[in-house]
């Protein structure tokens, strides 16, 4: 049986670890809260540029806005959110196996692929996997440091599209979800299907009249679509997140009810060591005693 003494820094050092839990879990559950409100504060917005893609499409074949498809094999281009901490389950090896296995699906030559990751420990796992990759930006700390990351991503696609042949564009990241926790999910950024624009003819409007512009159509049509191109990403990498502290949320309350339980084996272990210390004392005491009584009924 172990000593008082070990026993008693097993049990403080389980409360120090328990205290690390539960701070951990606080900071993840407000983390949740702050991502998953930055891209709610996006979906009116969103909307907002929706339905102005819808105006200026009104009327027009929406291959006429669309570059023409370029010749030869088709070059992929995939951003991959992951995360630069661990402690939050298998979230990186998740959304790594989903997106190799979306990419293998999509009709591109294999061996030209352009990979960006997003996070040290998704960048790590997807050169684990054999693949190459070409830049790797750090996790945003913050909801509001999102914007920054979302900008630098579009600049990198815009040198893909321009200086590197690239035709597809695809983000792949771990949606939240209340119930799951995340799924892997997979969202083609480019090229555009504008069509979709066009059912939105069978919504009513929100007004009694459609609105009208005076700007060139195809300058409004980039800026549109710059933006939607924004919201995409900026949703992409704020769901990654909320993902991630979920994750790491459902890790530490796992870690917590394992804490409890080692706490109350240890605490059982000490109380019955401390008993026992305390009944061989008794009998000390006790086996003390007779020897006294003894030795003074003894006839001198």
């Amino acid at each position: 049986m172990e000593s008082l003494e070990h026993l008693r820094k097993r049990l403080d050092s389980l409360e120090d670890l328990r205290g690390i839990v539960k701070t951990m879990k606080a900071l993840s559950a407000a983390n949740i809260h702050q991502y998953e409100q930055a891209a709610r504060a996006l979906s009116g917005y969103y909307r907002t540029v929706e339905m102005g893609l819808h105006v200026v499409l009104k009327g027009f074949d929406p291959s006429s806005f669309a570059g023409g498809s370029p010749s030869g094999d088709h070059r992929l281009g995939a951003v991959i959110f992951g995360s630069d901490h661990g402690l939050c389950g298998r979230f990186n090896e998740d959304i790594v196996e989903y997106s190799l296995e979306r990419m293998e699906s999509i009709p591109a030559d294999r061996d030209s692929r352009r990979i960006l990751a997003v996070g040290a420990r998704a960048a790590a796992s997807l050169e684990h996997a054999g693949q190459t990759i070409e830049e790797e930006f750090p996790v945003p700390g913050s909801a509001s440091q999102i914007t920054k990351t979302v900008g630098q991503i579009l600049l990198k696609i815009d040198e893909w599209r321009e200086q590197g042949g690239v035709h597809y564009v695809y983000l792949f990241y771990n949606r939240h979800s209340s119930m799951q926790g995340y799924h892997p999910t997979g969202v083609e950024l480019l090229p555009v299907n504008l069509r979709r624009f066009h059912r939105l003819e069978e919504e009513p409007w929100p007004s009694r009249s459609l609105p009208t512009y005076t700007m060139d159509r195809r300058a409004l049509f980039r800026r549109l679509l710059d933006q939607y191109l924004f919201v995409l990403l900026f949703r992409a990498c704020a769901e990654s997140q909320a993902s991630e502290h979920g994750g790491r949320l459902a890790a530490m309350q796992a870690a917590e009810r394992n804490l409890e339980e080692r706490l109350g084996d240890v605490t059982m272990d000490y109380r019955r060591a401390r008993q026992t210390v305390i009944t061989s004392e008794l009998l000390d005491l006790v086996a003390g005693f007779e020897a006294i009584e003894t030795d003074a009924g003894r006839p001198r």
